[in-house]
């Protein structure tokens, strides 16, 4: 689902003396730019699970930030490499859920170093990492689209331009504002 406008919709945009993303019916309003952007299937939810598509609604913030550098440079100097061992743990029922493991592993999880081009930048929001509840949603990032408005699986997707835009601009605990749309 891509963020349409929508008639009459105030946005008020982030200062440079409070850094803050802003999800809009819109888009992602960055640093002064609207950035057009894809959200999870499920729209914007403020009960997440595990696997229903939604993108959690909340004052949320950057803890990390993966790249692949065989396909691009650092964003950022405090970003991280992703190997070909890298994973995301997804498995509500293991001890490492919602965070990053290596294979071998024996829990579910998601490949971060993929065929496709998705993850060449990974950027990692705190949702549900600090006090991890088994089933409230795990790898929440933001990433590359696949293409402009196909919806993700609850992360926060962008133009593969705009993304190395953004991501070179970021600092960890910069906040994403997503309200409920």
């Amino acid at each position: 689902m891509i963020a349409a406008p929508v008639a009459g919709t105030a946005v008020r945009v982030p200062t440079a003396a409070a850094p803050a993303l802003l999800l809009t019916p819109r888009g992602l309003i960055a640093f002064g730019r609207l950035l057009p952007c894809a959200i999870g299937r499920g729209g914007v939810v403020a009960d997440k699970r595990e696997g229903d598509g939604g993108t959690p609604a909340g004052v949320h913030r950057i803890v990390g930030m993966w790249h692949r550098p065989d396909r691009v440079a650092a964003p950022a100097p405090w970003s991280q490499p992703i190997g070909l061992r890298d994973l995301w743990c997804d498995d509500p029922a293991h001890e490492a859920y919602n965070t990053a493991v290596r294979s071998p592993f024996a829990g579910s999880a998601e490949r971060l170093h993929r065929a496709d081009r998705l993850y060449d930048i990974v950027i990692v929001l705190d949702w549900n990492v600090a006090a991890r509840r088994p089933g409230a949603g795990s790898a929440i990032f933001m990433h590359r689209w696949r293409k402009p408005g196909h919806p993700t699986e609850g992360c926060i997707a962008l133009d593969p331009a705009d993304l190395a835009w953004l991501a070179g601009r970021l600092t960890l605990g910069t906040k994403v504002i997503v309200p409920r749309l």
